[in-house]
Protein backbone atom coordinates (compact mmCIF):
# COMPACT_ATOMS: atom_id res chain seq x y z
CA UNK A 1 0.00 0.00 0.00
CA UNK A 2 1.87 3.01 -1.27
CA UNK A 3 2.06 5.90 1.17
CA UNK A 4 0.50 3.95 3.98
CA UNK A 5 3.53 4.21 6.21
CA UNK A 6 3.88 0.44 6.54
CA UNK A 7 6.28 -2.10 5.11
CA UNK A 8 5.85 -2.58 1.32
CA UNK A 9 6.85 -6.23 1.82
CA UNK A 10 3.85 -6.66 4.10
CA UNK A 11 5.96 -8.02 6.97
CA UNK A 12 4.58 -5.53 9.48
CA UNK A 13 1.11 -4.25 10.40
CA UNK A 14 -0.95 -3.34 7.36
CA UNK A 15 -3.78 -0.81 7.19
CA UNK A 16 -7.00 -1.77 5.44
CA UNK A 17 -7.51 1.82 4.21
CA UNK A 18 -5.07 4.61 3.44
CA UNK A 19 -4.12 6.91 6.35
CA UNK A 20 -6.19 9.78 4.94
CA UNK A 21 -9.23 7.45 4.92
CA UNK A 22 -8.99 6.42 8.57
CA UNK A 23 -11.98 7.26 10.73
CA UNK A 24 -11.40 10.38 12.77
CA UNK A 25 -10.34 10.13 16.37
CA UNK A 26 -13.52 10.81 18.31
CA UNK A 27 -13.69 11.01 22.12
CA UNK A 28 -17.49 11.05 21.90
CA UNK A 29 -18.12 7.45 22.99
CA UNK A 30 -16.35 8.15 26.28
CA UNK A 31 -18.71 11.06 26.97
CA UNK A 32 -21.94 9.51 25.76
CA UNK A 33 -24.72 8.60 28.15
CA UNK A 34 -25.19 4.92 28.80
CA UNK A 35 -28.28 3.85 26.86
CA UNK A 36 -30.97 2.54 29.23
CA UNK A 37 -32.83 -0.66 28.54
CA UNK A 38 -36.44 -0.29 27.46
CA UNK A 39 -38.79 -0.27 30.42
CA UNK A 40 -41.44 -1.90 28.27
CA UNK A 41 -40.06 -5.27 29.31
CA UNK A 42 -40.68 -4.47 32.99
CA UNK A 43 -44.41 -3.99 32.66
CA UNK A 44 -45.43 -7.64 32.66
CA UNK A 45 -43.44 -8.17 35.86
CA UNK A 46 -45.95 -5.99 37.71
CA UNK A 47 -48.76 -8.29 36.55
CA UNK A 48 -47.02 -11.15 38.34
CA UNK A 49 -47.71 -9.38 41.65
CA UNK A 50 -51.44 -9.40 40.88
CA UNK A 51 -51.34 -13.06 39.83
CA UNK A 52 -49.62 -14.05 43.06
CA UNK A 53 -52.34 -12.47 45.19
CA UNK A 54 -55.21 -13.32 42.83
CA UNK A 55 -54.35 -16.73 41.39
CA UNK A 56 -57.83 -17.11 39.88
CA UNK A 57 -58.13 -13.50 38.75
CA UNK A 58 -58.17 -12.37 35.12
CA UNK A 59 -55.39 -10.12 33.91
CA UNK A 60 -55.53 -7.73 30.96
CA UNK A 61 -52.46 -6.72 28.99
CA UNK A 62 -53.26 -3.41 27.32
CA UNK A 63 -49.58 -2.48 27.26
CA UNK A 64 -48.38 -4.35 24.22
CA UNK A 65 -48.56 -3.82 20.50
CA UNK A 66 -48.10 -7.45 19.57
CA UNK A 67 -51.11 -8.91 17.81
CA UNK A 68 -49.30 -12.23 17.69
CA UNK A 69 -49.62 -12.38 21.48
CA UNK A 70 -53.12 -10.97 21.93
CA UNK A 71 -54.82 -11.89 18.63
CA UNK A 72 -54.49 -14.90 16.30
CA UNK A 73 -51.31 -13.60 14.69
CA UNK A 74 -50.02 -15.02 11.42
CA UNK A 75 -52.51 -17.53 9.97
CA UNK A 76 -51.29 -21.13 9.94
CA UNK A 77 -51.77 -21.46 6.20
CA UNK A 78 -49.31 -18.59 5.66
CA UNK A 79 -46.74 -20.22 7.92
CA UNK A 80 -47.21 -23.52 6.06
CA UNK A 81 -46.75 -21.79 2.70
CA UNK A 82 -43.70 -19.93 4.00
CA UNK A 83 -42.20 -23.22 5.15
CA UNK A 84 -42.81 -24.66 1.68
CA UNK A 85 -41.04 -21.67 0.14
CA UNK A 86 -38.15 -22.09 2.58
CA UNK A 87 -37.75 -25.77 1.63
CA UNK A 88 -37.79 -24.91 -2.07
CA UNK A 89 -35.37 -22.03 -1.56
CA UNK A 90 -32.88 -23.90 0.60
CA UNK A 91 -30.82 -22.67 3.51
CA UNK A 92 -27.82 -21.06 1.85
CA UNK A 93 -26.80 -17.45 2.10
CA UNK A 94 -28.99 -14.86 0.43
CA UNK A 95 -28.13 -11.36 -0.70
CA UNK A 96 -27.79 -8.51 1.82
CA UNK A 97 -30.90 -6.90 0.30
CA UNK A 98 -32.90 -10.10 0.80
CA UNK A 99 -33.99 -11.92 -2.35
CA UNK A 100 -35.25 -10.92 -5.77
CA UNK A 101 -38.52 -12.75 -5.17
CA UNK A 102 -39.10 -10.69 -2.01
CA UNK A 103 -38.36 -7.44 -3.81
CA UNK A 104 -40.82 -8.31 -6.56
CA UNK A 105 -43.51 -9.28 -4.05
CA UNK A 106 -43.12 -5.94 -2.25
CA UNK A 107 -43.28 -3.96 -5.50
CA UNK A 108 -45.85 -5.99 -7.47
CA UNK A 109 -48.11 -7.63 -4.88
CA UNK A 110 -47.99 -5.27 -1.89
CA UNK A 111 -47.44 -1.68 -2.99
CA UNK A 112 -48.24 -2.33 -6.69
CA UNK A 113 -45.83 0.39 -7.61
CA UNK A 114 -46.51 2.27 -10.80
CA UNK A 115 -43.44 2.04 -13.09
CA UNK A 116 -44.07 5.69 -14.02
CA UNK A 117 -42.66 6.62 -10.58
CA UNK A 118 -39.28 5.30 -11.65
CA UNK A 119 -39.14 3.16 -8.50
CA UNK A 120 -39.08 -0.62 -8.56
CA UNK A 121 -37.32 -3.67 -7.05
CA UNK A 122 -33.97 -1.87 -6.80
CA UNK A 123 -35.60 0.57 -4.37
CA UNK A 124 -36.44 -2.19 -1.85
CA UNK A 125 -34.37 -3.80 0.88
CA UNK A 126 -35.50 -6.46 3.34
CA UNK A 127 -34.73 -6.00 7.05
CA UNK A 128 -35.03 -8.05 10.23
CA UNK A 129 -37.93 -6.08 11.65
CA UNK A 130 -38.57 -2.39 12.10
CA UNK A 131 -35.72 -1.70 14.51
CA UNK A 132 -33.17 -3.18 12.10
CA UNK A 133 -34.62 -1.09 9.27
CA UNK A 134 -34.51 2.10 11.33
CA UNK A 135 -30.94 1.64 12.53
CA UNK A 136 -29.83 1.00 8.96
CA UNK A 137 -31.65 4.13 7.84
CA UNK A 138 -30.13 6.26 10.63
CA UNK A 139 -26.68 5.11 9.53
CA UNK A 140 -27.34 5.81 5.86
CA UNK A 141 -28.70 9.33 6.27
CA UNK A 142 -25.69 10.45 8.29
CA UNK A 143 -23.25 9.34 5.60
CA UNK A 144 -25.31 10.31 2.55
CA UNK A 145 -26.68 13.57 3.98
CA UNK A 146 -24.25 15.92 5.70
CA UNK A 147 -21.54 13.27 5.83
CA UNK A 148 -20.86 13.29 9.56
CA UNK A 149 -21.95 12.00 12.94
CA UNK A 150 -23.32 14.18 15.71
CA UNK A 151 -26.19 15.78 13.84
CA UNK A 152 -29.83 15.34 14.85
CA UNK A 153 -32.68 13.01 14.10
CA UNK A 154 -35.92 14.92 14.80
CA UNK A 155 -38.90 13.04 16.21
CA UNK A 156 -42.18 14.08 17.82
CA UNK A 157 -42.49 15.49 21.32
CA UNK A 158 -43.68 12.18 22.80
CA UNK A 159 -41.91 9.54 20.71
CA UNK A 160 -41.73 5.77 20.71
CA UNK A 161 -39.12 4.79 23.29
CA UNK A 162 -36.60 3.41 20.80
CA UNK A 163 -36.67 6.62 18.75
CA UNK A 164 -34.88 8.21 21.69
CA UNK A 165 -32.02 5.74 21.67
CA UNK A 166 -31.76 3.99 18.31
CA UNK A 167 -30.20 7.00 16.53
CA UNK A 168 -27.95 7.76 19.51
CA UNK A 169 -26.45 4.27 19.34
CA UNK A 170 -25.15 4.88 15.80
CA UNK A 171 -23.77 8.39 16.28
CA UNK A 172 -26.78 10.66 15.82
CA UNK A 173 -28.36 12.84 18.46
CA UNK A 174 -32.12 13.06 18.93
CA UNK A 175 -34.25 16.19 19.20
CA UNK A 176 -37.89 16.25 20.29
CA UNK A 177 -39.75 18.70 18.09
CA UNK A 178 -41.93 21.44 19.56
CA UNK A 179 -45.54 20.37 19.88
CA UNK A 180 -48.69 21.20 21.83
CA UNK A 181 -50.46 18.72 24.05
CA UNK A 182 -53.91 19.84 22.90
CA UNK A 183 -52.80 19.12 19.32
CA UNK A 184 -51.49 15.65 20.20
CA UNK A 185 -47.91 16.97 19.92
CA UNK A 186 -48.22 16.88 16.15
CA UNK A 187 -45.19 17.88 14.11
CA UNK A 188 -45.64 21.09 12.13
CA UNK A 189 -43.57 22.78 9.42
CA UNK A 190 -42.77 25.57 11.90
CA UNK A 191 -41.54 23.00 14.42
CA UNK A 192 -39.23 21.48 11.82
CA UNK A 193 -37.77 24.91 11.06
CA UNK A 194 -37.30 25.58 14.79
CA UNK A 195 -35.39 22.31 15.15
CA UNK A 196 -33.04 23.19 12.31
CA UNK A 197 -32.36 26.59 13.87
CA UNK A 198 -31.80 25.07 17.33
CA UNK A 199 -29.39 22.49 15.92
CA UNK A 200 -27.36 25.22 14.24
CA UNK A 201 -26.92 27.01 17.56
CA UNK A 202 -25.33 23.87 19.06
CA UNK A 203 -21.80 24.02 17.63
CA UNK A 204 -23.13 24.31 14.10
CA UNK A 205 -24.92 20.97 14.12
CA UNK A 206 -27.56 20.16 11.54
CA UNK A 207 -30.61 17.94 11.20
CA UNK A 208 -29.84 14.72 9.35
CA UNK A 209 -33.35 13.23 9.34
CA UNK A 210 -36.95 14.01 10.25
CA UNK A 211 -39.10 11.01 11.22
CA UNK A 212 -42.83 11.15 10.45
CA UNK A 213 -44.88 8.35 12.03
CA UNK A 214 -48.51 7.81 11.13
CA UNK A 215 -50.36 6.25 12.83
CA UNK A 216 -48.19 7.25 15.72
CA UNK A 217 -46.72 5.21 18.54
CA UNK A 218 -47.47 5.95 21.38
CA UNK A 219 -50.25 8.47 20.83
CA UNK A 220 -52.16 6.82 18.00
CA UNK A 221 -52.33 10.20 16.27
CA UNK A 222 -52.92 9.87 12.52
CA UNK A 223 -51.87 12.41 9.91
CA UNK A 224 -53.35 13.00 6.48
CA UNK A 225 -51.12 12.36 3.46
CA UNK A 226 -51.25 16.07 2.68
CA UNK A 227 -49.93 16.96 6.15
CA UNK A 228 -47.13 14.44 5.83
CA UNK A 229 -46.13 15.85 2.47
CA UNK A 230 -46.19 19.41 3.84
CA UNK A 231 -43.83 18.34 6.63
CA UNK A 232 -41.46 16.69 4.20
CA UNK A 233 -41.33 19.74 1.97
CA UNK A 234 -40.73 22.00 4.98
CA UNK A 235 -37.83 19.78 6.01
CA UNK A 236 -36.29 19.83 2.53
CA UNK A 237 -36.67 23.61 2.31
CA UNK A 238 -34.87 23.95 5.66
CA UNK A 239 -31.90 21.90 4.44
CA UNK A 240 -32.78 18.51 5.96
CA UNK A 241 -31.40 15.88 3.56
CA UNK A 242 -33.83 13.03 4.34
CA UNK A 243 -37.31 12.33 5.71
CA UNK A 244 -38.36 8.88 6.91
CA UNK A 245 -42.03 7.89 6.88
CA UNK A 246 -42.63 5.17 9.49
CA UNK A 247 -45.84 3.51 8.30
CA UNK A 248 -45.56 0.29 10.32
CA UNK A 249 -49.12 0.74 11.70
CA UNK A 250 -50.84 2.18 8.64
CA UNK A 251 -52.64 -1.01 7.58
CA UNK A 252 -54.39 -1.24 10.95
CA UNK A 253 -57.16 1.13 10.02
CA UNK A 254 -60.87 1.22 9.31
CA UNK A 255 -60.11 3.75 6.59
CA UNK A 256 -57.62 3.60 3.74
CA UNK A 257 -53.97 2.70 4.30
CA UNK A 258 -51.27 4.99 2.99
CA UNK A 259 -50.86 4.93 -0.78
CA UNK A 260 -47.21 4.93 -1.79
CA UNK A 261 -48.03 5.50 -5.45
CA UNK A 262 -49.99 8.64 -4.59
CA UNK A 263 -47.10 9.85 -2.42
CA UNK A 264 -44.53 9.35 -5.13
CA UNK A 265 -46.73 11.07 -7.71
CA UNK A 266 -47.12 14.07 -5.40
CA UNK A 267 -43.36 14.46 -5.00
CA UNK A 268 -41.00 16.00 -7.49
CA UNK A 269 -38.30 13.56 -8.72
CA UNK A 270 -35.65 15.37 -6.66
CA UNK A 271 -37.84 15.14 -3.55
CA UNK A 272 -38.35 11.40 -4.01
CA UNK A 273 -34.59 10.96 -3.75
CA UNK A 274 -34.79 12.24 -0.17
CA UNK A 275 -37.66 10.05 1.09
CA UNK A 276 -37.46 6.71 2.91
CA UNK A 277 -40.54 4.58 3.64
CA UNK A 278 -40.75 1.86 6.31
CA UNK A 279 -43.38 -0.87 6.50
CA UNK A 280 -43.53 -4.51 7.53
CA UNK A 281 -45.36 -7.41 9.12
CA UNK A 282 -44.76 -6.95 12.81
CA UNK A 283 -47.92 -4.96 13.59
CA UNK A 284 -50.47 -5.52 10.86
CA UNK A 285 -49.89 -9.28 10.60
CA UNK A 286 -49.05 -9.92 14.26
CA UNK A 287 -45.61 -11.18 13.21
CA UNK A 288 -43.47 -9.60 15.92
CA UNK A 289 -41.10 -12.54 16.35
CA UNK A 290 -40.92 -13.29 12.62
CA UNK A 291 -39.10 -9.97 12.23
CA UNK A 292 -39.82 -8.80 8.71
CA UNK A 293 -39.82 -5.21 7.54
CA UNK A 294 -38.68 -3.44 4.41
CA UNK A 295 -37.48 -0.04 3.34
CA UNK A 296 -38.47 1.58 0.06
CA UNK A 297 -35.93 4.28 -0.67
CA UNK A 298 -33.75 5.92 -3.34
CA UNK A 299 -31.31 3.51 -4.94
CA UNK A 300 -28.33 5.32 -3.40
CA UNK A 301 -29.73 4.66 0.08
CA UNK A 302 -30.48 1.03 -0.75
CA UNK A 303 -26.97 0.45 -2.13
CA UNK A 304 -25.39 2.01 0.96
CA UNK A 305 -27.45 -0.15 3.34
CA UNK A 306 -26.87 -3.24 1.21
CA UNK A 307 -23.09 -2.82 1.37
CA UNK A 308 -23.16 -2.36 5.14
CA UNK A 309 -25.56 -5.28 5.61
CA UNK A 310 -23.13 -7.59 3.80
CA UNK A 311 -20.85 -7.16 6.83
CA UNK A 312 -23.61 -7.08 9.45
CA UNK A 313 -27.26 -8.26 9.45
CA UNK A 314 -28.45 -10.21 6.40
CA UNK A 315 -32.22 -10.76 6.58
CA UNK A 316 -33.46 -14.33 7.00
CA UNK A 317 -35.33 -15.92 4.12
CA UNK A 318 -38.03 -17.36 6.37
CA UNK A 319 -39.19 -13.88 7.39
CA UNK A 320 -39.27 -12.89 3.72
CA UNK A 321 -41.17 -16.06 2.87
CA UNK A 322 -43.94 -15.17 5.33
CA UNK A 323 -44.18 -11.72 3.73
CA UNK A 324 -44.18 -13.15 0.21
CA UNK A 325 -47.00 -15.54 1.15
CA UNK A 326 -49.03 -12.75 2.75
CA UNK A 327 -48.52 -10.35 -0.15
CA UNK A 328 -49.44 -12.97 -2.74
CA UNK A 329 -52.56 -13.96 -0.79
CA UNK A 330 -53.67 -10.34 -0.69
CA UNK A 331 -52.68 -8.49 2.44
CA UNK A 332 -56.15 -7.46 3.54
CA UNK A 333 -57.16 -11.10 3.66
CA UNK A 334 -53.89 -12.24 5.25
CA UNK A 335 -54.08 -9.63 8.03
CA UNK A 336 -57.84 -9.77 8.64
CA UNK A 337 -57.36 -11.59 11.95
CA UNK A 338 -55.45 -8.61 13.32
CA UNK A 339 -57.02 -5.66 11.53
CA UNK A 340 -60.68 -6.65 11.98
CA UNK A 341 -60.69 -7.17 15.79
CA UNK A 342 -58.50 -4.10 16.31
CA UNK A 343 -60.85 -1.91 14.31
CA UNK A 344 -63.80 -3.29 16.30
CA UNK A 345 -61.94 -2.60 19.53
CA UNK A 346 -61.29 0.98 18.45
CA UNK A 347 -65.05 1.56 18.39
CA UNK A 348 -65.35 0.10 21.89
CA UNK A 349 -62.59 2.42 23.13
CA UNK A 350 -64.17 5.47 21.50
CA UNK A 351 -67.55 4.80 23.11
CA UNK A 352 -66.02 4.16 26.54
CA UNK A 353 -63.92 7.33 26.52
CA UNK A 354 -66.89 9.45 25.46
CA UNK A 355 -69.10 7.90 28.15
CA UNK A 356 -66.58 8.54 30.91
CA UNK A 357 -65.38 11.89 29.52
CA UNK A 358 -61.72 10.94 29.52
CA UNK A 359 -59.53 13.30 27.54
CA UNK A 360 -57.73 11.29 24.90
CA UNK A 361 -55.99 10.94 21.54
CA UNK A 362 -57.47 8.25 19.33
CA UNK A 363 -56.42 7.94 15.71
CA UNK A 364 -55.79 4.64 13.94
CA UNK A 365 -53.30 1.86 14.57
CA UNK A 366 -53.25 0.09 17.93
CA UNK A 367 -53.15 2.75 20.62
CA UNK A 368 -55.24 5.23 22.58
CA UNK A 369 -53.36 7.85 24.60
CA UNK A 370 -55.32 8.77 27.73
CA UNK A 371 -54.88 11.83 29.97
CA UNK A 372 -54.73 10.70 33.60
CA UNK A 373 -54.08 14.19 34.98
CA UNK A 374 -57.28 14.45 37.08
CA UNK A 375 -56.60 11.13 38.78
CA UNK A 376 -52.91 11.87 39.32
CA UNK A 377 -53.86 15.13 41.02
CA UNK A 378 -56.40 13.36 43.21
CA UNK A 379 -53.84 10.77 44.26
CA UNK A 380 -50.97 13.30 44.51
CA UNK A 381 -48.83 11.38 42.01
CA UNK A 382 -46.10 13.08 40.00
CA UNK A 383 -46.56 11.00 36.86
CA UNK A 384 -48.13 7.85 35.50
CA UNK A 385 -45.29 5.49 36.46
CA UNK A 386 -46.79 4.99 39.93
CA UNK A 387 -50.27 4.73 38.46
CA UNK A 388 -49.09 2.04 36.07
CA UNK A 389 -47.78 -0.02 38.98
CA UNK A 390 -51.06 0.34 40.87
CA UNK A 391 -53.15 -0.71 37.89
CA UNK A 392 -50.98 -3.76 37.25
CA UNK A 393 -50.31 -4.93 40.81
CA UNK A 394 -53.74 -4.25 42.34
CA UNK A 395 -56.08 -4.50 39.37
CA UNK A 396 -54.35 -6.85 36.95
CA UNK A 397 -54.25 -4.32 34.10
CA UNK A 398 -51.03 -3.51 32.27
CA UNK A 399 -50.73 -0.17 30.44
CA UNK A 400 -47.68 1.88 29.47
CA UNK A 401 -47.02 5.05 31.49
CA UNK A 402 -46.58 8.00 29.15
CA UNK A 403 -43.59 9.17 31.14
CA UNK A 404 -41.69 6.17 29.72
CA UNK A 405 -41.78 7.90 26.32
CA UNK A 406 -40.84 11.42 27.41
CA UNK A 407 -41.46 13.83 30.27
CA UNK A 408 -44.05 15.59 28.11
CA UNK A 409 -46.28 12.53 28.29
CA UNK A 410 -45.96 12.14 32.04
CA UNK A 411 -49.70 12.61 32.72
CA UNK A 412 -50.78 10.11 30.09
CA UNK A 413 -50.95 6.36 29.56
CA UNK A 414 -50.84 4.30 26.39
CA UNK A 415 -53.69 1.82 26.18
CA UNK A 416 -53.31 -0.87 23.54
CA UNK A 417 -56.50 -2.16 21.96
CA UNK A 418 -54.83 -4.82 19.82
CA UNK A 419 -57.27 -7.19 21.51
CA UNK A 420 -60.60 -8.87 20.80
CA UNK A 421 -63.34 -6.27 21.38
CA UNK A 422 -64.83 -8.13 24.35
CA UNK A 423 -61.39 -8.20 25.99
CA UNK A 424 -60.93 -4.50 25.27
CA UNK A 425 -64.28 -3.74 26.91
CA UNK A 426 -63.36 -5.74 30.02
CA UNK A 427 -59.92 -4.10 30.22
CA UNK A 428 -61.50 -0.65 30.05
CA UNK A 429 -63.88 -1.52 32.87
CA UNK A 430 -60.89 -2.66 34.92
CA UNK A 431 -59.19 0.66 34.14
CA UNK A 432 -62.23 2.56 35.39
CA UNK A 433 -62.35 0.41 38.52
CA UNK A 434 -58.72 1.26 39.22
CA UNK A 435 -59.13 4.97 38.59
CA UNK A 436 -62.27 5.13 40.73
CA UNK A 437 -60.35 3.64 43.65
CA UNK A 438 -57.79 6.45 43.79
Amino acid sequence: MSGSGVSPQGTGPQLVVAPEELTSLDPGPGRMRSIPGSRMFEIKEALAVYRDSNPKGTVFDASQGDGGASLPGVPGELLDDAHRLQKEHGTGYDKPFGTEIFRRAVVEDYWRLDPVSGWGPLNVIACQGGRDALVKAYDAVQFLGHGRHGDFVVVSRVPWISYNWGPYAVGANVMLAPGLEDQAWALTPAAVRDCVETAGALDGRRVALVVITSPDNPTGRSMSPESQLDLARAAFAAGVPFVLFDWIYHRVTDGEPNDLNAFLRALEPAERERCIFLDGLTKSLGASNIRNAHLVAPEAVIRFIQSRASHAVIPSFHSQAVAISAYRMGFDRAAAGIIGPTNDSREVVEQFLAQHEIRHILGKGYYAFLDMGPWLERAEMDDTAALGSILAERFGLAVVPGVYFSEFGKNWIRFSYALPPQTTAAALERLWEGLSSL
